[in-house]
C-alpha cells in the first residue's frame, strides 16, 4: 500500500476528487491510503495562525516554519518515505517521475504551499529530519496553492500502482502511447452537413497496420 499524507490549510478541497473514479477504487482495494492533514492542527494560538508577513517587506503572506516542522515530526517516517514540497520553482513533474515514485516509495508526504510560499527554512528542517526530499512543479506557471498539484501527483502516481486500473494494459501510455488519437462509435459523425469519419485503418482489423499507424501519430 502506498500512503499519501497531504499537509494543507484547505483540507476540504480534496474530498470530492478523492472519492470518485480511479482514486476511490484504489482506496477501496487498499492499494493506496490518503490522509489529509490540516496544518492548523499544529498551531498553539487561539487564531490557529499558520502564516505571517515576509521579512524584508512585500505583499502576501508566508507559511510559517514551526507548524510544518511539528507536522512532519508528528507524521514520522520509514525507510521508504519521501517529502514533496510543491513550488513553482521546483523540478517539472512528468510521467517518468510518477512511475518512479510509485515503484520506490511506500509513503509520500505532500506539503501544499500557499500565498507567497513557505518559509525557506522548511527545506533545511526536512533534511535535518533525514527525509528524502524533492521540490516539484506541475507546470511552467504559478498557482495560488499546492492543493491542485497534490491532486495531480496523487492521480498520476496512483494509476501506476499495479491493480489500480485492473490490468497494466489499461495504462494508455503503454497500450497506445501518450497523445495517440482514439475513436469510438459512431463510425461516421455528421455535424453541420460535414462527415467526420474514423480513420479506415482502425476499422481494418489489421493489427500490424494499426500499430504502425499509432506509432506514426506519436512521431507527429
Amino acid at each position: 500500500m502506498l500512503q499519501f499524507d497531504i499537509i494543507t490549510i484547505f483540507p476540504e478541497i480534496f474530498s470530492s476528487y478523492f472519492s470518485e473514479s480511479i482514486i476511490s477504487r484504489g482506496q477501496k482495494k487498499k492499494l493506496i491510503k490518503i490522509s489529509v492533514h490540516n496544518l492548523r492542527k499544529w498551531t498553539k494560538d487561539k487564531r490557529r495562525t499558520v502564516d505571517d508577513k515576509p521579512y524584508g517587506g512585500g505583499p502576501g503572506m508566508v507559511l510559517k516554519v514551526e507548524p510544518i516542522t511539528k507536522a512532519l515530526r508528528a507524521l514520522g517516517k520509514n525507510k521508504k518515505t519521501k517529502v514533496i514540497l510543491f513550488s513553482a520553482g521546483g523540478k517539472q513533474f512528468d510521467n517518468e517521475a510518477a512511475i518512479g515514485l510509485a515503484k520506490k516509495y511506500s509513503r509520500l508526504i505532500l506539503i501544499c504551499g500557499h500565498y507567497e510560499g513557505v518559509d525557506e527554512r522548511v527545506k533545511k528542517v526536512i533534511k535535518d529530519l533525514s527525509f528524502e526530499f524533492s521540490e516539484i512543479s506541475i507546470g511552467p506557471y504559478v498557482l495560488t496553492g499546492g492543493e491542485l498539484p497534490a491532486m495531480v501527483l496523487v492521480d498520476a502516481v496512483t494509476r501506476q500502482i499495479p491493480g489500480v486500473l485492473g490490468k497494466t494494459e489499461s495504462l494508455e501510455e503503454k497500450r497506445l502511447g501518450i497523445g495517440v488519437p482514439t475513436y469510438t462509435r459512431p463510425e461516421i459523425f455528421v455535424f453541420k452537413n460535414k462527415k467526420y469519419q474514423v480513420p479506415k485503418v482502425l476499422l481494418s482489423g489489421d493489427h500490424k497496420k494499426i500499430e504502425e499507424w499509432r506509432k506514426e501519430q506519436i512521431k507527429r
